[in-house]
């Protein structure tokens, strides 16, 4: 966005299907406890390797119980050594026996004893020290990339028989086939009724995932890679996402499974769970290159939001703007995590080729123009919408920070962008990522502590994502009269305060209410990267491939 400176102020045998008891919510701000069992990958890019970075990137603290060893690099698989079952019985055992395990991510099973012994793992929880269930997540891997099955049929029907007795299960589209005994969905809505049928049949969500669709085969939802999560009665969530050029695909599967246990341990929500992991790993596969890890297909950069700037770069725990949230139900942490998880969504942004070529100066004139028209008709809206948080605010102080921020969208900023574009925009309608962004706003405008959650990523998001472009400012810079204005110092106290009017609304909020602005926060994010994201060209979405550990 634009320059936001203010004016000048269940038991059973391994063939149960007696549903599995739903997972308890987890406590709210708390550091999850999730162990993966899965196979190790040598090179790193995925199995435990890529699960205990994914839960790191998550806020959890991850372990590993191994299900298999392997020989593998990026360029593909040479051996498989499975231990026996009643090894990875003993390293379950040894885990659960001293430490409370708040979520568990299942991947590879190479073999039926060794889906066996899980299962009656997972049959017998809570045991030790774990005093309630945790949450399950099963990434089944069972299809390699060539379309070859990895397990024999026996192995098939062992893993089939776990869905049962986990809560979600994270199947790519030829997976989600053979988990359903039926044809490889063709198109999306087929593959959405597939899953449909799936979670009926054993009483579990599954999350969908269309990137082996290809380009062309997302049926209504266009030329994207959409993922949603899908229960017996149908679709409960439905997210879209852009189509990636990227090699960085080794151990997606692993990462979004553990990632998703980690997010639900942290939120008790899979919707916000997977909305978080979802933009979190798109923002890896983007930076994964970067990394040059091997010649083949080469691993996601898992720590995307560590490298982007960190987790909480304006407002961390304790500052003396949080208004007093600390001990509230969590509520000073929960502004945190929302903007923790929300890395992915900011390392996104930087790694746009619009904010790229604008931080080295070799941005197209008519992008820039765009954007700028795009902006100023956004900030009209948008002061409107900050003009209602200074109606709806509970004091005067709140009251008169709003209004300024409305004051300097239309005065400070609108002069700035006419001043670019030798005058208000005149024709130019707005774009649909313009105006669904603004559809957004407007939405949130009856509740207070919503319609902040709303307004506030245009100033932080801004203002984080600013402070890197400035830096890049030089002398001959052809923007560096606009690089300038997101190093300035008002802007960055305005941003701190309006994070502190978000964390006191937070803590006076009731727990509906925080989930609702959880998600109105989220959803504002994602707004932003698409508004920075609308003038640069369409990419495409690489097949995903499955690799043998998972």
């Amino acid at each position: 966005m634009s320059a936001r400176a203010p004016e000048d102020s269940s038991a059973g045998s391994a063939g149960s299907t007696a549903p599995a008891p739903a997972a308890p919510a987890p406590t709210r701000g708390s550091r999850p406890r999730v162990l993966a069992v899965a196979g190790s990958d040598p090179s790193g890019g995925a199995g435990i390797q890529a699960d205990l970075k994914s839960i790191a990137a998550a806020g959890g603290y991850g372990m590993a119980a191994v299900t298999a060893l392997t020989v593998q690099n990026t360029r593909g698989v040479r051996d498989v050594h499975v231990p026996p079952a009643a090894f990875l019985a003993a390293q379950l055992d040894a885990v659960t026996d001293d430490v409370a395990v708040d979520a568990v991510k299942i991947g590879m099973l190479a073999s039926a004893p060794v889906a066996h012994a899980v299962a009656a793992w997972l049959d017998a929880l809570p045991p030790g020290a774990t005093g309630a269930r945790p949450a399950v997540v099963l990434d089944p891997v069972m299809v390699a990339t060539s379309g070859d099955r990895l397990l024999d049929p026996a192995a098939e029907d062992a893993v089939r028989h776990l869905l049962s007795r986990v809560d979600v299960v994270t199947p790519n589209l030829p997976e989600l086939a053979v988990l359903a005994q039926e044809p490889s969905a063709a198109d999306w809505p087929a593959a959405l009724e597939q899953a449909r049928r799936l979670a009926s049949r054993h009483g579990v969500l599954v999350v969908a995932k269309g990137g082996h669709l290809g380009a062309s085969g997302t049926g209504a939802t266009g030329a994207g890679a959409p993922d949603a999560l899908v229960g017996p009665q149908g679709v409960l969530a439905e997210l879209p996402g852009p189509r990636l050029t990227s090699t960085s695909t080794h151990g997606t599967g692993c990462s979004l499974s553990s990632g998703l246990a980690a997010r639900y341990a942290r939120t008790g929500d899979w919707a916000e769970a997977l909305r978080g992991t979802k933009a979190w790993l798109t923002a890896a596969i983007r930076a994964g290159e970067a990394l040059r890890v091997g010649g083949g297909n080469g691993p996601v950069d898992h720590l995307v939001g560590l490298r982007a700037g960190g987790a909480e770069p304006l407002a961390p725990s304790g500052a003396s703007g949080a208004g007093g949230a600390s001990g509230q139900d969590g509520a000073e942490d929960v502004v945190a995590r929302w903007w923790d998880d929300a890395a992915g969504v900011r390392a996104a942004i930087d790694d746009l080729a619009f904010v790229r070529s604008l931080g080295d100066g070799t941005l197209d004139a008519d992008h820039f123009r765009t954007y700028l028209e795009q902006d100023a008709l956004y900030l009209r809206d948008y002061a409107r919408c900050l003009a209602r948080a200074s109606e709806l605010a509970p004091t005067r102080a709140e009251q008169a920070f709003w209004a300024g921020g409305a004051h300097g969208a239309l005065v400070t900023e609108l002069d700035l962008h006419t001043r670019w574009l030798g005058g208000e925009p005149q024709d130019v309608p707005a774009s649909p990522t313009t105006a669904a962004y603004l559809d957004h706003l407007r939405v949130a405008g009856d509740d207070y502590a919503t319609l902040v959650a709303a307004v506030l990523p245009c100033y932080w998001i801004y203002q984080d994502v600013g402070e890197r472009l400035a830096a890049r400012d030089h002398p001959g810079h052809p923007y560096g009269a606009w690089l300038g204005t997101y190093a300035d110092d008002a802007f960055a106290d305005a941003t701190r305060e309006a994070v502190a009017i978000l964390r006191r609304a937070a803590a006076a909020a009731d727990p509906v209410t925080r989930d609702r602005m959880a998600a109105t926060f989220h959803a504002a994010c994602e707004h932003e990267l698409a508004f920075f994201d609308q003038t640069g060209a369409p990419t495409v979405e690489p097949t995903v491939g499955r690799v043998v550990v998972g």
